[in-house]
């Protein structure tokens, strides 16, 4: 890490205070229209969020400006394209001189953390411009944008952090925060289960991650993320313990740990479960939590300390057989869904399979994960933004509710075909240079299995959201009159402007922001420490490319069949939904086994009902419940019950009369000359 006295003490001093504001603006925001503003008045609490988030937007870009000029631009002194901005202690725990074991909260400059500080101010404001239309009428507006400010807040602190214990006290926020805003709607019974079941998955995999971070942090010594990525933290946690017939490796321990939060966070397969209801939640908070922020917070954990997981190779095997199901089993699934947002929802599922499977192949994946986060950012939040345009329409979130919507949204329509093709990967669209680099660093690192299932993902996904995009935008208008805006299905729908001018302007990065950002990616992203592979890790080596390595290269014809496989899925959607104009059901005949399989997921929704319900239930719950109902209270009734006896008897003798205390006194002192001398 370099050393910011060498660029001058005026500008760090300066970038120092953007930091602070970019913190502290969201937090200021949630403050003022939680306490006050929010009750009093809904819609300048709207726009006093959308104001302060805006700021916070104009502050982000100072920062990425300034991290530009001072760090990359000075390559001599900040060799690994690192810095602090601050960095203060917040809790010592050194028990002996020579250690430093302290969490520290501090502001942590880097690609990745300024890339994600951009893109969620850039997410946040234009969510926040979105919800002043999209709340509008709602009861419980005062409330939403206070929870929209915390939930920035939160993700913020998150990124910029520079230790482990900072990062899981935001991580735990960040929790709290989606927990309050997928059940948003708490008068609906299904918002709240919903988000009940986030909060329960999340919290067990965060258990793990606890674990993960106590034994890493004490081990190796501290918990900053500059120590814990350097080869000594690896080398002073490479040993094994033994504990009778078992033993582990306290390096590979560690990182599962942490990785097990990642995997929770992300929604990797089999934790899953939680995203696809977590959709219970208003639109906007959906497209805030898919695009680039809650969700994404996992794979960014696993490449904030990506040159430690590579010195673990069994636990970046982990990373990548994960990746690569979820990415495959969430696009399959998608494929039969009817639910707008759930369709989005699986969608995002298999995204973060694609950048968690690209981070398990190996250091030259590295990049392209983290290019695959800054692109599927803007159109995934696209899509979502114009999911709720068309709710908004035919007042259901059901695509056989939809149709024919060309015409009556054309904004919302030609953006979303933007949209569509960039996650589909076809070229010159923003996803396929991201895709196109995660299969070429999968192909170049040998990971012949990873790079299978991208292709797989890549023409399933191309498949499915042109699937979602025929069902809703072509083919005859389906569903009742009552799911047409205005009741006879003919006339214009209005597209307000403050819910299409972000779908607009989303709509520019999500064409272009490929081509214009792949040179930075390639030249600038690169895990922190570049000499680390040849000097702790054996993974980076059997992965074909160091932790240092570059990807965009070789195999001159992958874009050829990753834009052939995702034009056949395309080619396939609309003859089955465009040209045939089939509903969303299986096209032509009742559904096969496979398809009903696929459509209610694979039943695993239903598996965790019957382990909550009946094996935890009965095996779990009741037996504790008789132990806490006959031991534990039954020994607190005995005690109390005995008392009571005592204090009956003691009633007995204090009743007020003379002549009782007089005969109970001569008792006692007969008592006493009678056996007081006894043993004497």
């Amino acid at each position: 890490m370099g050393d910011p006295a060498m660029t001058g003490a005026s500008a760090w001093e300066t970038l120092g205070r953007v930091g602070y504001g970019i913190l502290a603006l969201p937090f200021l925001s949630f403050l003022i229209n939680g306490l006050w503003l929010g009750r009093k008045s809904p819609r300048a609490s709207a726009w006093t969020a959308t104001a302060l988030m805006g700021l916070n937007l104009a502050l982000a870009v100072i920062l990425a400006m300034g991290y530009r000029a001072m760090v990359l631009g000075d390559p001599q002194g900040f060799p690994q394209r690192t810095a602090l901005l601050w960095n203060h202690t917040w809790m010592d725990f050194t028990l002996e001189p020579g250690t430093a074991l302290a969490a520290r909260f501090g502001f942590y400059l880097d690609p990745i953390s300024v890339m994600m500080v951009l893109v969620i101010s850039f997410i946040s404001f234009l969510v926040n411009v979105y919800s002043i239309g999209y709340m509008q009428g709602d009861k419980g507006a005062g409330r939403f944008f206070p929870l929209l400010s915390f939930f920035s807040f939160t993700m913020l602190g998150l990124v910029v952090s520079s230790n482990l214990v900072q990062t899981f006290f935001f991580w735990e926020l960040v929790g709290a925060a989606s927990y309050l805003l997928i059940g948003f709607w708490y008068t609906k019974p299904s918002a709240v289960a919903a988000s009940k079941k986030a909060f329960v998955l999340t919290r067990f995999a965060d258990a793990f991650f606890l674990m993960g971070m106590l034994v890493t942090g004490i081990v190796a010594g501290g918990f900053d993320f500059a120590h814990l990525n350097g080869p000594e933290a690896a080398a002073a946690l490479n040993h094994t313990l033994t504990a009778g017939m078992f033993t582990c490796n306290l390096l590979t321990l560690g990182t599962l740990g942490i990785y097990m939060g990642a995997w929770g966070k992300s929604a990797m397969f089999p934790f899953h479960v939680w995203l696809p209801d977590a959709m219970e939640g208003p639109t906007p908070v959906s497209s805030l939590i898919h695009s680039a922020t809650m969700v994404v917070a996992g794979v960014y954990l696993t490449a904030r300390l990506f040159p430690l997981f590579s010195a673990a190779e069994h636990t970046l095997r982990v990373v990548e057989f994960t990746g690569a199901f979820t990415a495959v089993f969430a696009a399959a699934i998608a494929c039969t869904q009817t639910d707008l947002k759930r369709i989005l929802a699986f969608s995002t599922l298999s995204q973060l399979g694609l950048m968690m499977f690209a981070l398990g192949t190996g250091g030259s994946a590295y990049p392209a994960s983290m290019f695959h986060i800054f692109t599927h950012a803007f159109f995934k939040c696209l899509l979502f933004l114009s999911a709720g345009v068309v709710i908004h329409a035919i007042h259901s979130n059901d695509v056989r509710d939809a149709g024919g919507l060309r015409k009556s949204l054309p904004r919302t329509y030609w953006a979303t075909l933007i949209a569509v093709l960039a996650i589909a990967g076809i070229f010159p669209f923003s996803g396929f240079f991201s895709k196109e680099e995660i299969l070429h660093a999968a192909l170049a690192n040998g990971r012949y299995g990873a790079f299978l299932a991208g292709l797989a993902t890549s023409a399933l996904t191309a498949f499915y959201m042109s699937r979602y995009f025929f069902l809703v935008f072509h083919g005859p208008r389906r569903g009742s009159p009552a799911h047409h805006a205005h009741g006879d299905g003919h006339k214009p729908i209005r597209e307000g402007l403050l819910m299409t001018l972000p779908i607009l302007v989303l709509a520019v990065p999500s064409a272009f922001i490929g081509w214009l950002s792949k040179g930075f990616f390639l030249d600038h992203v690169k895990p922190p420490v570049p000499g680390f592979a040849e000097g702790a890790s054996a993974a980076g080596e059997s992965h074909g490319a160091g932790l240092g390595g570059t990807i965009g290269g070789g195999a001159e014809w992958l874009p050829i069949v990753a834009t052939v496989l995702a034009l056949t899925g395309v080619a396939v959607s609309w003859y089955w939904y465009g040209l045939k104009k089939n509903g969303p059901g299986f096209p032509g005949r009742a559904a096969p086994l496979w398809y009903r399989v696929l459509a209610d997921k694979f039943y695993i929704d239903e598996a965790y009902l019957f382990l909550a319900k009946r094996v935890g239930g009965r095996l779990i719950a009741a037996p504790a419940a008789w132990v806490e109902r006959n031991i534990v209270n039954g020994a607190f009734d005995l005690v109390t019950g005995a008392v009571r006896k005592l204090a009956f008897l003691q009633g007995l003798f204090h009743n007020g009369q003379v002549q009782v205390y007089i005969a109970v006194a001569l008792v006692g002192l007969w008592l006493l000359a009678r056996f007081g001398s006894v043993g004497y």
